[in-house]
């Protein structure tokens, strides 16, 4: 996926309609806290994505990014930073790992 504003965009969009039907889902099951809803380890997920795109299109250095697509960058970016403790942890492939490292991931 080529890194564009379009691009952006979309995702932006995509992320908004998730927490837009997650909150749904959460008032749809009684109420309960979106900070108590499953899915909001994926939530994180996507934003972490959704965040480290928009820190690469304007890492591109490309002069055609709107003003109001900056400010929205930086927001998810803020967003992120308040619950990126929620997203997966990245590992290395087991290949690229020391025989410590694969000993802990293993819990041997």
């Amino acid at each position: 996926m080529a890194i564009t504003v379009k691009n952006f965009i979309k995702l932006a969009n995509f992320y908004n309609q998730m927490a837009m039907m997650m909150s749904a889902i959460c008032v749809e099951k009684g109420g309960i806290a979106i900070e108590n809803y499953v899915g909001r380890f994926f939530a994180a997920d996507t934003l972490e994505f959704v965040a480290e795109y928009g820190r690469r299109l304007m890492a591109s250095g490309s002069k055609s990014i709107p003003a109001d697509v900056v400010a929205v960058i930086k927001k998810f970016e803020e967003e992120y930073k308040k619950i990126q403790n929620l997203t997966t942890p990245t590992q290395k492939p087991i290949y690229e790992m020391t025989l410590e490292e694969f000993e802990r991931v293993m819990n041997i």
